[in-house]
């Protein structure tokens, strides 16, 4: 018996909404190993991102990659202003804002809603 359309679209949204959440624990992961799981994350996004088009998770993948670029670009002008002691007050509210942008996004995967539905 072969499979009905429904049951393998049904099963591939599946597969890429436990994608997902692997990129989001990815993104919390990078607390614990410097970053290196942010990259890996977003690699995920950028080579799986046109199967999301259309559906619910491309709200996610969007938010994960503008959550990589917002936490890079952070991190970077925090270590350029370390020598003037600014970049430990630029450090903070990144991570602060780094936490923010998985919790919103994980409370809108699980919901199974677009990261907008959540954040309005």
């Amino acid at each position: 018996m072969s499979e009905s359309p429904q049951s393998h679209d049904a099963e591939k949204m599946a597969s890429l909404k436990t994608l997902t959440g692997i990129v989001y624990l990815c993104q919390v992961l990078a607390f614990g190993f410097g970053g290196l799981t942010l990259l890996i994350g977003v690699a995920i996004n950028f080579m799986k991102r046109n199967e999301v088009q259309g559906t619910w998770l491309e709200s996610h993948f969007n938010w994960q990659i503008n959550t990589v670029w917002i936490t890079l670009a952070g991190f970077a002008i925090a270590a350029l202003l370390m020598f003037t002691g600014i970049g430990y007050f630029i450090l903070l509210p990144v991570i602060l804002l780094l936490v923010y942008r998985i919790v919103i996004g994980w409370v809108a995967w699980t919901a199974e809603k677009p990261v907008k539905q959540i954040i309005q």
